[in-house]
C-alpha cells in the first residue's frame, strides 16, 4: 500500500470498534480494499485507515475514550448515518455480505422507487444499505409510487 492521493470532496469517517476487525469484515462482506497502510497506536487502537468499497473512500478508526465520536457500541447498538452501496448485482453483494455476518435489517426486495434494495447491520453496529438501479423512474411516476406505497401502509 502506498500514501494516498489527495482527496477532494465529502468523505465519510466511521468510529467503529474494534477497528481491525471491522476492516476485515469489510472485505469479506463488501469487497472492501485497503488503500492505505493502518495508522496503529501503541495500544493496538487504529487511529486511522482508509478502505474503498465501490470506489468510494471511507476512513475509520479505532473509539478514543476522549472522542467526540462514539461507535454504535458505545450507543447501545445506535448509529446516527447509514452508509448505502450501489452495485451492478446487488444480489451477489447481499449473499456476500450475510455469508460474511451482517444481520437483516430489511430484506432484499424490489422497492418502490425503482431499486432493489435492502439494509444489514454489520456485526459493529453500523448499517448498510445495499441497492442496486432495476428501473429509471420520472418524479412524477415517484411520487405515485410512493402515495400507492404509503397507502398500502395505512
Amino acid at each position: 500500500m502506498t500514501v494516498t492521493e489527495p482527496t477532494v470532496g465529502v468523505v465519510t469517517s466511521l468510529t467503529v470498534t474494534p477497528c481491525a476487525d471491522a476492516i476485515d469484515f469489510y472485505v469479506a462482506a463488501f469487497g472492501a480494499v485497503e488503500v492505505m497502510e493502518r495508522m496503529v497506536m501503541p495500544d493496538g487502537l487504529v487511529a486511522h485507515a482508509e478502505i474503498e468499497v465501490e470506489g468510494t473512500r471511507i476512513m475509520l478508526g479505532d473509539e478514543w475514550p476522549d472522542a467526540p465520536t462514539k461507535s454504535p457500541a458505545s450507543l447501545d447498538g445506535a448509529s446516527t448515518a447509514t452508509l448505502f452501496i450501489y452495485t451492478d448485482d446487488v444480489d451477489a453483494l447481499w449473499d456476500q455480505a450475510l455469508a460474511a455476518g451482517a444481520e437483516v435489517v430489511f430484506p432484499l426486495e424490489d422497492q418502490f422507487y425503482g431499486d432493489r434494495a435492502g439494509r444489514v447491520r454489520d456485526p459493529f453496529g453500523h448499517t448498510w444499505g445495499l441497492g442496486q438501479q432495476i428501473e429509471q423512474l420520472s418524479d412524477e411516476e415517484m411520487s405515485e409510487r410512493m402515495a400507492s406505497w404509503t397507502d398500502d401502509d395505512a
